[in-house]
């Protein structure tokens, strides 16, 4: 009896499949076209980005990158207004900017914009710049949004200062970069008078990153907010 109830099950499984291939069959009969012209539609769309990133991304992305070497000497010299406007013979950060979307170096000169237009005290267009640069590298990801604190600090914009400087000690973190805002959002911290906040960032200056070029005076600091409190 059991033998027989396996078999029976069994052939019922058989029948079960045999249908489920069968409707299979005839979707496919019914929507071939479709399925045909969707797969077509997927590759074509695959072959499309391989060939827009071969043979027009990348030698773009190469060219702006050598067309904007002049503008970073001019940057590395601290004449920003050449370096953002170019010279009339080399582009500058925001014609690169402009001309080559899309592409990594239009990406890298934004960020080199962003700080040229801090340094040249136009605070908003340069955060406007930096928001806009992708972040992906842990040096310039962090000096990016220290970047965009200190804009804030100069418009004496402290809660926003704070944000930026947050998130940059929070990128990625380092001993160099890390130290750097831990201190500056300490100081923000002191100047409106939230000493406990402050001593916290200098404390961990202190005990993390003991190697640091911040924590070679930050007793002193220490023992300031902890007078003021």
């Amino acid at each position: 009896m059991a033998k027989r109830k396996k078999k029976k099950e069994e052939a019922k499984n058989i029948v079960a499949v045999e249908e489920a291939l069968s409707k299979s069959e005839q979707f496919i009969e019914r929507h071939q076209n479709t399925i045909i012209y969707s797969v077509l539609a997927v590759v074509i769309i695959i072959a499309g980005y391989i060939g827009y990133t071969r043979f027009i991304l990348e030698p773009r992305e190469r060219e702006g990158f050598e067309e904007m070497f002049k503008a970073e000497q001019y940057f590395e010299r601290e004449d920003f207004e050449l370096a953002l406007e170019g010279d009339g013979e080399y582009p500058g950060f925001l014609d690169i900017i402009s001309d080559y979307r899309m592409t990594k170096a239009a990406n890298m000169a934004r960020y080199y914009a962003g700080i040229s237009l801090i340094r040249l005290g136009e605070y908003e267009e340069g955060i406007e710049h930096l928001r806009d640069f992708r972040k992906r590298d842990t040096f310039l990801g962090a000096m990016a949004y220290g970047a965009i604190g200190d804009a804030y600090w100069e418009l004496g914009d402290e809660e926003r200062a704070l944000r930026y400087y947050r998130r940059a000690y929070r990128h990625e973190p380092n001993n160099l970069t890390t130290p750097a805002f831990l201190f500056k959002a300490g100081l923000v911290y002191e100047s409106i008078g939230r000493y406990d906040e402050a001593l916290e960032r200098y404390e961990r200056i202190r005990k993390e990153f003991a190697q640091s070029q911040e924590a070679r005076d930050i007793e002193k600091f220490i023992a300031r907010a902890e007078a003021k409190k």
